[in-house]
């Protein structure tokens, strides 16, 4: 094999990508990103041993979150910029190392040090996920990191608006460091993975807390479909802090700005509604991008993953930031002394381009964030009591390119017209544009936002279950039908778990990395299953 990568739901054959990635990475960014793992993780064990001594680790904390965020599935693909990251790698351990003292020996990933990129490659085969025999531990070990890695998008988004947890750090620490243990149980790891989604919550608690706070609560919002006459600059990905400030910097530059894929949340907060040039959303899920791009015409800026590798017609108008990359794509730098970052290169590239080609016209409604949803609370409860809305369907999650992600377009349009689809994520591209109605004045599709707002569902869930006095969430009229794609599905699914939720049913393929054993472990435990045909789950969830 040239690499092996099996942590998003498009895994090759579906049991693991061994040549390319059908993301698109090449087999030396996938075998570096497991070396930039490795060397994440020798950092964790100095910044447990600096932890134990009261010494200051925020540094090797932001540096676990970025390690983390960088190796997402489409976050980045720029070799040079991995191989930077593990040389920092390098330079904090000796750092750390320096500030701790005598600490004896240490696991493998603390002394290594890559002389050259080809040095780095051959080393990166032999640390690789198969380098791990045992097939139980190895899945368990690829859960927990999976799941932090998850964790770790969440926590980086809160980091830039200023809100931290030292908690949440200590656990990431926590379980990295775990996955180097060679005598480690499967039993322990099992109770780390359900741990991990106790600080899942926490860590989406700590972003929802960190958006609310810096642009206000999201309101149900009118989300314009068109476009203006203007140059524009379309963004993708999910960092609101870099859409506000490439927002302040285009005010009154003549270029328009439009949000795309998992951006579009941002048309709900009241701190985004007072720009004018904020005109819009263009697109759909993340994997439409090497069409939409093209009749864009503009510059298009990630923020974050959600990157497919582009087209030589539109290379030259993709630029990066914070962790995403691609080769050739100019990368906007990285804050310094939490400055704003500067946008003006890729201001002026969208000076020089043609207004976008209008795709599509119309509105779209969304902003149904937990405290939106709170608002409406009474309604909802009537409407459950009269028999108006008998089931909730959460269909939230991920967006993929296979054609049996259809499944979710025909399900949604299939559910009884007394339902209610709860959604967050790209996931709800599928279904968000279909005329499904309303129930009273309550659209059939509330919208919550990002995948990073998950929970809000959460907390809807949780209000729900003391409004109507249960004592077990699991006895409210929802039903969970989630699609995932990456690891921030990961995440949320183990947060879900955590809070108590049994029988989510997850598609459209169950996890590659789930050995058999551990897949038999969250069946019988938690009651997960997949996904069949339209008519057999409509039965199952709804009917039954």
């Amino acid at each position: 094999m040239s690499m092996f990568c099996y942590q998003c739901q498009e895994a090759s054959k579906g049991t693991g990508c061994s040549i390319k990635g059908v993301c698109g990475k090449t087999p030396d960014v996938a075998n570096l990103q497991d070396l930039l793992l490795y060397t994440a993780k020798g950092v964790a064990i100095y910044n447990e041993l600096a932890a134990e001594k009261g010494l200051d680790t925020s540094k090797a904390d932001k540096y676990l979150l970025d390690s983390l965020f960088i190796t997402i599935t489409n976050a980045n693909f720029d070799e040079a910029k991995i191989v930077a990251k593990i040389k920092d790698g390098y330079a904090l351990q000796d750092e750390q190392k320096a500030q701790i003292g005598e600490t004896g020996q240490l696991h493998d990933s603390t002394v290594y040090r890559g002389k050259d990129v080809n040095d780095m490659l051959g080393k990166s085969i032999l640390i690789g996920i198969l380098s791990i025999e045992n097939e139980d531990i190895r899945s368990l070990k690829e859960l927990l990191t999976y799941g932090v890695k998850g964790m770790a998008a969440y926590g980086e988004h809160a980091w830039n608006l200023g809100y931290f947890s030292k908690d949440i750090y200590a656990f990431v620490t926590k379980a990295m460091v775990a996955t180097t243990k060679t005598d480690i149980s499967a039993d322990d790891l099992v109770g780390l993975v359900l741990e991990c989604g106790k600080f899942g919550v926490d860590v989406m608690a700590l972003l929802d807390k960190a958006h609310t706070e810096s642009f206000g609560h999201p309101e149900v919002s009118k989300v314009n479909l068109g476009v203006k006459n203007n140059p524009a600059i379309l963004v993708s990905g999910h960092d609101l802090r870099d859409l506000k400030e490439l927002l302040i910097q285009t005010e009154g530059t003549g270029v328009d700005v439009y949000t795309h894929s998992e951006m579009l949340p941002a048309h709900y907060y009241p701190e985004f509604k007072k720009f004018e040039h904020f005109v819009g959303n263009y697109g759909n899920a993340w994997w439409n991008q090497t069409k939409e791009f093209e009749t864009f015409n503009g510059p298009v800026l990630f923020t974050t993953n959600c990157i497919v590798p582009p087209k030589t017609s539109y290379q030259d108008r993709i630029y990066t930031t914070g962790a995403s990359g691609f080769d050739g794509c100019p990368h906007i730098a990285d804050r310094v002394n939490d400055q704003a970052k500067d946008f003006s290169v890729i201001i002026e590239h969208a000076k020089k381009c043609a207004a976008p080609t209008e795709i599509e016209t119309g509105e779209i409604v969304g902003g149904f964030a937990h405290n939106q949803v709170l608002q409406l609370a009474d309604k909802v409860v009537d409407a459950v009591k009269t028999g108006a809305i008998k089931k909730f369907v959460v269909m939230a999650g991920c967006d993929g390119r296979m054609n049996d992600r259809n499944y979710y377009t025909d399900f949604a349009n299939e559910l009884p017209k007394d339902t209610v689809i709860l959604t967050a994520g790209c996931a709800k591209y599928r279904y968000n544009k279909l005329p499904l109605g309303d129930i009273g004045g309550i659209p059939r599709v509330l919208d919550a936002g990002q995948c990073n707002d998950s929970y809000s569902l959460a907390v809807t869930a949780l209000k729900l279950k003391e409004v109507f006095g249960l004592d077990d969430i699991n006895d409210l009229p929802i039903v969970y039908n989630i699609a995932w794609y990456e690891q921030k599905a990961v995440i949320v699914l183990l947060a879900l778990l955590s809070l108590g939720v049994k029988n989510i049913h997850l598609g459209p393929t169950l996890p590659a990395f789930l050995s058999p054993n551990v897949a038999k472990i969250l069946i019988d435990t938690f009651g997960i299953s997949g996904i069949s045909t339209v008519e057999e789950d409509i039965k199952t969830m709804i009917n039954s």
